[in-house]
């Protein structure tokens, strides 16, 4: 990845052609600056993840995958708003599998929440699940209900004991398929669309043009981790290198809550539903 020209602070301008290169360029000069914040009460209880923090995951996530043969695969993601997510994200790049976000099924409304994830799987031809040990402990119990998901080869990333070394750079193109994003399935069966890394990396370049992000700014997102915006101003934070504020609460904040976070995080875009 070779800079083309420079800014004005004389940091050079990147053209990466892939997120795994953009992210593990990141990890070095900016190692120790925070890339994600998660507001883990919706207000002030802040987690952060570097950019170093998140290529180590994301190596050993994707060392993990690795291991099953899981490039050019279609990897479910079913997390809860968290940290965590954005890490198996990236976990699937740096693998050269395919992100495929859902919400996890609630166990008090399986009637409702099961046959999305299900159609997903089916659609999608999903062959592995990521998720938390919590999340995987929820699943199990409807897995009697539901034997499609039960087929799935399943890992709860806060559980892993691999490191990032054993990773291997996937050498992914830029055409490559980096996730598939689902429609909600509420008037009819979810619908996915294809994204590769070269769509993400346009699609984030027209959101730092159209916001007139710097290095400096940062961003609010409300949104639901399977949110189609959502996973879109993921690979926009990566390519600006701004740190992004991120509410995402386990309950839906007020607005005048989010507002209160905009300006306190000095925020330039906001992301809601």
């Amino acid at each position: 990845m070779t800079p083309t020209s420079r800014n004005p602070d004389s940091t050079p301008v990147l053209k990466p052609s892939t997120l795994v290169e953009l992210l593990r360029w990141r990890a070095l000069p900016q190692a120790e600056q925070p890339a994600y914040t998660f507001l883990t009460d919706g207000e002030t209880d802040e987690a952060h993840l570097t950019y170093q923090d998140l290529d180590r995951q994301a190596r050993a996530i994707g060392a993990q995958l690795q291991q099953l043969e899981a490039s050019g695969k279609r990897i479910l993601l079913l997390y809860p708003p968290g940290l965590e997510y954005i890490a198996a994200f990236f976990g699937c790049l740096y693998a050269g599998a395919v992100a495929v976000p859902a919400y996890p099924p609630d166990p008090n409304r399986l009637n409702r929440t099961l046959p999305r994830p299900q159609a997903i799987v089916a659609d999608a031809q999903a062959t592995t699940a990521l998720t938390t040990a919590f999340i995987q402990s929820m699943a199990e119990l409807v897995f009697d209900e539901a034997p499609d998901l039960q087929a799935l080869t399943w890992i709860a990333t806060d559980e892993l004991t691999d490191g990032p070394d054993d990773w291997h750079d996937p050498q992914v193109s830029a055409d490559a398929l980096a996730f598939l994003q689902y429609t909600s399935g509420s008037t009819a069966a979810p619908r996915g669309v294809m994204l590769t890394h070269k769509n993400l990396l346009h699609n984030s370049a027209l959101i730092r043009a159209g916001f007139g992000h710097t290095p400096e700014s940062r961003g609010v997102i409300w949104l639901p981790p399977y949110h189609d915006k959502s996973s879109l101003r993921l690979a926009a934070s990566a390519r600006k290198c701004s740190t992004r504020v991120t509410v995402w609460p386990k309950r839906h904040s007020s607005s005048p809550v989010v507002s209160k976070q905009s300006r306190r995080s000095r925020s330039r875009s906001m992301a809601l539903p």
